[in-house]
């Protein structure tokens, strides 16, 4: 329990999607203008790469692993060149289960995504979550906790920068910085601030 809990908070902290592993900055930028759609996001972003993850887990070990084959007299089969497109699959089969809740039962947070829904199934973000799980060989239940840990971690970052930019918008800024010039600032200014993670994960 403790080596997944340690698990859970290096991959919300320390290998922070956004602020420290720069992968999903489109879509990170792009909805942190208003809290309501950062907090969406950061909702939609758990939810996915939880259920991804795992389950990209099952799909790989089951099936294109090498020898994973071998109950069926193939021992030496490997479909691991596979991966990526099973991965995508996966990715976009839960997207587009969340685009049809969020569109039923949540249809403002649903109209605060607009095209940017969709796009999750490109975010590069989850799919590194399932390219993750693979490279650091990652049982089942590691996997779940990376990937709610990778959720949360990415629901954090865009929640503080979407409250931060929601008060600089009454702030009197210089022409030049207005709109994604001050975004990148704070991308910028928060990626030190979570650089110090690991610094301190490293010291221990």
């Amino acid at each position: 329990m403790t080596d997944l809990w340690g698990l859970f908070v290096t991959a919300a902290f320390v290998d922070n999607m956004p602020l420290t592993l720069f992968l999903g900055l489109c879509t990170f930028l792009a909805l942190s203008k208003r809290p309501e759609a950062a907090l969406g996001l950061g909702v939609a972003m758990t939810g996915v790469l939880g259920v991804t993850v795992p389950l990209n887990h099952l799909i790989y070990q089951g099936l294109l692993a090498p020898g994973a084959w071998a109950w069926a007299g193939l021992p030496e089969l490997d479909l691991s060149y596979l991966s990526l497109i099973a991965f995508i699959g996966v990715i976009a089969a839960s997207v587009q289960f969340l685009e049809m809740v969020l569109d039923r039962f949540f249809p403002a947070i649903h109209a605060a995504f607009g095209v940017f829904l969709p796009l999750l199934t490109v975010q590069c973000a989850i799919l590194a979550g399932s390219l993750f799980m693979v490279e650091r060989s990652y049982t089942l239940a590691q996997s779940a906790v990376f990937g709610l840990g990778s959720g949360l971690g990415f629901a954090v970052a865009v929640a503080m920068l979407g409250a931060i930019r929601t008060r600089l918008a009454y702030a009197d800024l210089p022409d030049g910085l207005r709109g994604l010039g001050i975004a990148f600032v704070l991308a910028g200014l928060m990626s030190l601030g979570f650089a110090s993670f690991a610094q301190m994960a490293a010291a221990q």
